[in-house]
């Protein structure tokens, strides 16, 4: 099938967006440690031609709840965002090797380069998507958005 595209939020909850021939055709969520076998799963059943993924390892700085004005997070709390984010760089590792072995197109875009958040009703707006959807899987959809078409 030519044109498909996946997008994809890793994390604890990862937000996967499939794109045919430019147009966004499913959103889902999946458990991180089933990315590898839904990528080999849709290269083969699929098509995919380009993996476009929201990669925390471009980004040099970490987002966090603490804003001006509100209290600083303890030791223990920074300890936990650390940690997080290192599961994150490694479900990014995953994703770019996965492909690779593959010979799928694939790359990274950062959080800031992938926009802001869109509540379901904003997402609606851009993609037309009337469906169902959570945050991980809009900013799956978004962050491959642009390259929708690229194949």
């Amino acid at each position: 099938m030519k044109g498909a595209v996946l997008g994809i939020d890793p994390g604890q909850q990862t937000g996967v967006a499939l794109y045919r021939n430019g147009a966004l055709d499913a959103l889902l969520t999946l458990d991180p440690w089933d990315i590898a076998d839904f990528i080999v799963f849709q290269r083969f059943a699929g098509g995919i031609n380009r993996v476009i993924f929201e990669d925390s390892r471009l980004q040099s700085h970490i987002f966090s709840a603490h804003k001006p004005g509100k209290r600083v997070l303890s030791h223990p709390e920074q300890l936990k965002v650390a940690r997080n984010v290192g599961q994150i760089d490694g479900w990014c590792r995953v994703i770019t090797n996965v492909c690779a072995e593959r010979g799928i197109t694939c790359h990274g875009i950062s959080p800031e380069g992938k926009g802001a958040k869109l509540d379901a009703k904003q997402f609606q707006g851009v993609t037309g998507w009337a469906g169902k959807s959570n945050q991980h899987e809009r900013d799956g959809a978004m962050v491959a958005w642009k390259y929708r078409r690229a194949v």
